[in-house]
């Protein structure tokens, strides 16, 4: 199988974990910030994950040093433009791109400004490569909550044109979900679709709790199903959508080995599956990577690939004209 050229849909990949090391070296020179080191293979070495880490939380420091650099608009642009630019060269045709704007405020950009910069680099690709995308809205569930609204107020604004769902993200404690009904329903109102991410520490009951309380289309992860019958036939009796990402998924030791990622077992059984990336640079990944492991660890053949790849287009969240242009891909 053309892996390469294999036609690729992306659901579930954070900007600011994809993230190109010479990027970050250009813009530290622009923004005059000190770096730790000079080489891009240095650099590259500080962003990249372990092949295993402790925890989630020892995955998610690797994000601090790519946040720096992503505080000014021509950063956060030029860095959105690049992502979708990786993508298109290897084929991956649509992209749902998820981000926290509160992140992006430390030297005084507004929501606006932050969401604006990232869809206007989006947009920069689409014209110039073949590929469409979209914007999700992440909140991280560890910071106040006294701005949600004003990223949500602002995010509307692009709802239908570079913006598309609300989603909670960061490190998972169980029981999240209850704090978070107001915040999901207020999105819901204002129009935004819903993505959650849950169930990747495996907490099944987080992702029976977000579909039930925070109204989730898809789950981040989600693979904390097996083995909470409830929450498992709750995902396959409402279809849905799991957005796995085998190689995160082993580094952040939610599985110990592909070999024993459920994702096959789900496919198998019904349960509506995507393949993703979720941080191109931390887990040192492309679509490539992602779709061949899967396929080659659990054999799968062309026709099942192309299975997912309609699951993955029916379940985003792109307009139907899009998603008619996708299934003829396949």
């Amino acid at each position: 199988m053309d892996y390469l050229n294999l036609p690729k849909i992306d659901l579930h990949c954070h900007l600011d974990g994809s993230v190109r090391p010479q990027t970050i070296i250009d813009l530290s020179h622009e923004q005059n910030l000190p770096l730790p080191c000079s080489t891009v293979e240095e650099i590259q070495s500080l962003l990249v994950a372990p092949q295993t880490c402790q925890d989630l939380d020892e995955y998610l420091k690797r994000f601090e040093l790519p946040l720096s650099v992503m505080q000014t608009k021509a950063g956060i642009e030029r860095i959105s433009y690049e992502l979708f630019e990786d993508a298109a060269r290897e084929n991956v045709k649509y992209m749902e791109v998820r981000f926290a704007p509160l992140l992006h405020t430390q030297n005084g950009l507004t929501p606006q400004e932050i969401i604006e910069s990232v869809v206007q680099g989006m947009k920069r690709a689409e014209k110039s490569y073949d590929i469409r995308g979209n914007y999700i809205l992440s909140i991280m569930r560890t910071m106040p909550k006294d701005r949600i609204h004003e990223v949500l107020d602002c995010g509307a604004r692009y709802l239908g044109d570079g913006v598309v769902a609300f989603d909670l993200a960061g490190s998972e404690q169980p029981g999240f979900c209850q704090e978070f009904i107001p915040y999901a329903q207020y999105a819901l109102d204002k129009g935004y679709r819903v993505t959650i991410h849950a169930g990747e520490q495996g907490s099944g009951q987080n992702v029976e709790d977000a579909i039930k309380m925070l109204q989730a289309e898809r789950i981040g992860h989600g693979i904390g199903i097996k083995g909470h019958d409830s929450a498992y036939q709750l995902v396959k009796r409402k279809a849905v959508a799991l957005e796995t990402c085998p190689t995160s998924n082993v580094q952040t030791k939610a599985v110990d080995s592909l070999a024993n990622h459920p994702v096959k077992a789900f496919h198998k059984d019904g349960v509506q599956i995507t393949i993703n990336t979720d941080n191109r640079t931390v887990s040192n990944t492309t679509m490539t990577d992602e779709v061949r492991k899967v396929v080659e660890e659990f054999d799968l053949s062309r026709e099942e690939y192309f299975e997912i790849y309609r699951c993955s287009v029916e379940q985003s969240f792109a307009s139907d004209a899009i998603k008619q242009q996708l299934l003829r891909l396949n």
